[in-house]
C-alpha cells in the first residue's frame, strides 16, 4: 500500500478504474444516507430515486432532449469561436516577444472581467437570441485560453529552437516545425480544460432571455421547488462534460502518442 503513494508513480489502468468507481459509489452512498435516512428534507435535497424519476419525467413530458441539444450547441459554438481566436493569438504571443508585450497587458486585464457582467451590454448589442448567449461563453473562455496557449508555447525548450536554427531553419520553419509540434499536446489539453469552463458560463447565459436549455430548465424547476429536476439537470451537465473530457483525452492520445510517454 505505501508504494501506491510514491510521488508521481503511475497507477495501473485497472486500479485507476476501480478507484474512480469507488469515488462515485461513496458519493451516491453519502447522498442516499443523507436523504433516505431523513437527515435532509426532500425540499432541500431530493433522494437519488426521486431525482431519477424527475429526470425520466423531464424527457417524457417536457422535451428535455431538446434542452440538452440547445445547450450543447451553445457551448460548442462559443468554445469554437474562442478557440479560433485564442489559439493563433496565443501561439503568436508565445513565439514572438513583441506580440506578447503588445497583447499581454490587455489580455491579463480582460481575463479577470466576469463574463456575467457583460450580459446587460450583450443584450443591448445582440438582443436576447442565440448570439448573445454564445458571446457570453466566448468572452468567458477566450482570454483564459489565450494566456494558457501563450504560456505553453513560450515554455518550449530553447535548445530545440537553437538546434533548428543550427540546421538551417528560418523563423517560419521554427514556428511551424518546432514550436507547434512541441506545444500541440499541451494546447489540446488546455482546450479540454477551457471547455469545462465554457459549461459553467452557459448556465449563466441561459438565465436571461432563454426559452430552452438546461439552465432554463433548472430555473423553471427552482420556481416550483423541484430539487429533483434541478439536481438531474446538474448531473446531465456533469455527464456530458465527463464524456467530452474522455473524448478529448482519447483524441489527444491518438494524435500525439509521443506525449504520453513523457
Amino acid at each position: 500500500m505505501p508504494s501506491l503513494f510514491t510521488p508521481l508513480k503511475p497507477v495501473a489502468p485497472t486500479l485507476r478504474t476501480v478507484l474512480a468507481v469507488a469515488c462515485f459509489a461513496l458519493f451516491f452512498l453519502g447522498w442516499g444516507v443523507a436523504t433516505y435516512g431523513g437527515f435532509v428534507k426532500p425540499l432541500f435535497l431530493a433522494s437519488p430515486g426521486d431525482t431519477l424519476v424527475a429526470g425520466v419525467a423531464l424527457f417524457r413530458e417536457f422535451g428535455f432532449a431538446e434542452d440538452i441539444a440547445v445547450t450543447v450547441w451553445r457551448v460548442f459554438a462559443g468554445f469554437a469561436m474562442a478557440a479560433a481566436v485564442a489559439v493563433p493569438l496565443g501561439i503568436l504571443m508565445g513565439a514572438f516577444k513583441p506580440v506578447e508585450a503588445f497583447f499581454e497587458g490587455f489580455v491579463s486585464f480582460a481575463r479577470y472581467l466576469p463574463a456575467s457582467a457583460f450580459i446587460p451590454l450583450l443584450i443591448l448589442w445582440a438582443g436576447v437570441g442565440e448570439f448573445q448567449k454564445i458571446l457570453v461563453i466566448f468572452i468567458g473562455s477566450v482570454f483564459q485560453l489565450i494566456i494558457m496557449v501563450a504560456v505553453i508555447v513560450a515554455g518550449i525548450r530553447t535548445d530545440l529552437v537553437e538546434a533548428a536554427y543550427t540546421l538551417g531553419a528560418k523563423r517560419k520553419g521554427v514556428v511551424l516545425r518546432v514550436l507547434l509540434p512541441a506545444s500541440a499536446p499541451q494546447i489540446f489539453e488546455a482546450l479540454r480544460l477551457v471547455l469545462g469552463w465554457a459549461w459553467t458560463y452557459v448556465i449563466v447565459a441561459e438565465l436571461v432571455g432563454a426559452s430552452r436549455g438546461i439552465g432554463h430548465m433548472i430555473i423553471d424547476a427552482q420556481r416550483f421547488l423541484d430539487t429533483g429536476q434541478m439536481i438531474f439537470g446538474i448531473f446531465v451537465i456533469g455527464l456530458i462534460g465527463l464524456i467530452t473530457d474522455f473524448l478529448f483525452q482519447a483524441v489527444n492520445a491518438r494524435l500525439f502518442p509521443w506525449a504520453r510517454s513523457r
